[in-house]
């Protein structure tokens, strides 16, 4: 039997940790109705501080920090707040107690923002990770020594695991259950939650978020300048032509504000517009290349390509609500 550790944080995300014990409890009863034992024991881990939130799941044992228990698997539910820097610091606790599982054995998984958690802890320093797709500028600026995938679903770096945003905590879970049970076991488990087991990258779910927490009001300009001048098929040089201010100084500025450079603002932003225009309406692809400020089919397919990680007519067969109704 698997002993499985759930950690209790503040400011889980509920619908993260039900996810977590919903599959492992599907699994279970699998095993169950074969009149096999269940291969997982389910604990739930609290700090001082969390130890009343185990009271609202009586189905389950708990056990403080402070206990001593050993793990084979400790996953780690994603975060709720909006500031996650503050919500980590708050489970400092866990810190320690997270080292010390995984160098008596555990395997150690995390789930969208958990992910934060680990790297806080120092458990990714110089591994491969992953978290939800519109946190990785963030995760990113707070720890530059973790080797970010943004684009995959679910990774894995000795022993340790984390997943990308929302569902694909799934993907994670059914890994994790091929990885112990086999592949027979995680393929029903699979069915049962309607989960695509071949899904292994996540950008296409990314949504452009220009940054705007700086006080430059040079880049500010450069950056309304650009949003309201992407549709001219130009350069980035005639777009900010009236900004007052060398093209090196600028770009200087602007990277160190929003962390990427005017042309790649520009790019982003043509590629988001595009991106609403095949959600949203069913106009002509020769029409949102144009409207999205692109006078060439081949450039504007490659940079969509690159960004999203599939191609204009792949995206909007996925997420055109017109066209699932068809």
């Amino acid at each position: 039997m698997l002993h499985i550790g759930i950690l209790l944080l503040k400011h889980y995300k509920l619908l993260s940790l039900a996810a977590l014990t919903d599959v492992l409890d599907t699994v279970n009863k699998l095993y169950q109705q074969k009149n096999e034992p269940a291969p997982f024991r389910i604990t739930l881990v609290h700090s001082s501080d969390t130890h009343q939130m185990a009271q609202a799941f009586p189905h389950y044992g708990n056990e403080c920090l402070q206990t001593g228990s050993r793990f084979n698997l400790v996953l780690v539910p994603s975060f709720t707040a909006d500031n996650i820097q503050e919500a980590v610091a708050e489970n400092a606790a866990f810190f320690p107690w997270i080292q010390q599982q995984y160098r008596q054995g555990a395997e150690i998984a995390s789930f969208c923002t958990g992910a934060f958690l680990l790297a806080a802890a120092g458990m990714l320093d110089g591994r491969i990770a992953t978290t939800h797709v519109d946190a990785c500028k963030a995760f990113n600026k707070a720890f530059p020594s973790v080797n970010l995938l943004p684009d995959k679903t679910v990774t894995h770096d000795g022993g340790i695991y984390t997943s990308g945003g929302a569902t694909s905590t799934f993907n994670l879970l059914l890994h994790l259950v091929e990885v112990h049970l086999g592949i027979e076991t995680a393929i029903r488990t699979a069915k049962i939650f309607a989960v695509d087991m071949g899904r292994d990258k996540q950008h296409y779910f990314s949504t452009f978020q220009p940054a705007r927490q700086h006080n430059d009001e040079l880049v500010a300009a450069t950056q309304d300048k650009i949003e309201q001048s992407y549709q001219e098929a130009g350069t980035i040089e005639e777009i900010i032509k009236d900004i007052p201010s060398s093209r090196r100084n600028i770009v200087r500025r602007f990277k160190q504000a929003t962390g990427i450079t005017p042309i790649e603002y520009l790019q982003l932003t043509r590629i988001e517009a595009a991106k609403k225009m095949l959600e949203q309406t069913g106009e002509q692809m020769t029409s949102i290349i144009l409207n999205s400020g692109y006078n060439d089919p081949k450039a504007f397919r490659k940079v969509f390509r690159k960004t999203v990680g599939m191609t204009p007519s792949e995206y909007r067969e996925k997420f055109n609500a017109s066209a699932h109704r068809s």
